[in-house]
């Protein structure tokens, strides 16, 4: 699979952050008891976390949207 960069700049920050965000809400959520809620918030803090390393998004891919700073 060929994933070419269309993540970059503020958008990948802003992923960053808010994959710290749903994995502290996750930790939160479990020590709760609150499994799917956990389940749910591990989920986005991983994908978020995924599109912020690679700096690919499959949903930009789809959209034609492009982030990275065009030089």
């Amino acid at each position: 699979m060929d994933l070419d960069r269309n993540v970059g700049g503020i958008d990948r920050i802003g992923r960053t952050v808010l994959a710290a965000l749903f994995a502290v809400l996750t930790l939160g959520a479990f020590r709760r008891g609150r499994r799917g809620l956990a389940a749910l918030t591990l989920l986005a803090s991983a994908g978020l976390a995924f599109n912020a390393v690679t700096c690919f998004c499959g949903l930009n891919a789809a959209l034609g949207l492009d982030t990275t700073d065009e030089e």
